[in-house]
């Protein structure tokens, strides 16, 4: 199976038919003191990171609707390594956006803390998948976008509207699988709530909301993989 899906075009995604594999990942495997010795420079330069477990895919395809992969837990100091040269690993990363959108229809972002490797850089609050994110062994997207954004913003999404389905973007940078959560207030109010849990916060992992109000609306610092998904809002799909 490998990587075999459409790039750069927006798909409908019915199902995520992503499996953890308890395997080791042959990239983590092979390449262990490399690893070791990025990670010891890593950390030099931000003692604030953390080696925690994250996710990275072995396989990835498109088919009947469907996103069906293969992924291994991985160290996040393996993560770091891969992410500086990821042609010819044989590994790629997948992630979930919910792409919160405001009773007025703005989208509400944020940007990224000082403290952290995307400092700066703004896109739906969100990050890799964690084998808590995993049900039986099947990833769990929702819980993974409700549990992020819990956690980067206090907003809690487990009652808000869903889109009918999910959609990806892949990319040379990785695939984000994301889904439209519909919340009631308007953005401003959001981006309130959102500022008053950061503030509160000893360590916040953000620095604050980003209102997106339409698609030419594109704030400074934007992530690449956004741009499409802002259009793709506006423009009404689904």
């Amino acid at each position: 199976m490998s990587f075999d899906l459409p790039r750069n075009v927006i798909l409908p995604v019915d199902a995520v038919d992503v499996r953890l594999d308890p395997g080791p990942h042959p990239f983590e495997r092979d390449n262990r003191q490399a690893i070791a010795e990025n990670w010891r420079r890593e950390v030099r330069a931000n003692p604030a990171l953390f080696d925690g477990t994250v996710v990275l895919l072995s396989a990835l395809a498109y088919r009947d609707s469907r996103l069906v992969g293969r992924c291994h837990a991985v160290k996040y100091s393996t993560f770091m390594l891969w992410r500086q040269n990821r042609q010819g690993t044989g590994a790629e990363h997948a992630y979930a956006h919910a792409m919160l959108v405001a009773g007025d229809n703005a989208l509400v972002a944020i940007r990224m803390g000082a403290h952290t490797v995307n400092a700066g850089r703004v896109y739906f609050a969100a990050g890799s998948f964690e084998p808590v994110d995993f049900r039986d062994g099947l990833v769990d997207a929702d819980f993974n976008m409700i549990r992020e954004v819990g956690e980067e913003t206090g907003i809690d999404l487990s009652g808000a509207a869903r889109g009918q389905r999910y959609h990806a973007l892949s990319t040379p940078s990785g695939t984000v699988i994301f889904r439209r959560y519909r919340i009631v207030e308007p953005a401003g109010e959001i981006a309130r709530r959102i500022s008053a849990f950061v503030a509160a916060e000893a360590e916040p992992e953000i620095e604050g909301p980003v209102i997106i109000r339409h698609a030419a609306d594109l704030p400074e610092g934007l992530m690449g993989h956004m741009k499409p998904l802002i259009e793709w809002h506006f423009a009404g799909k689904d």
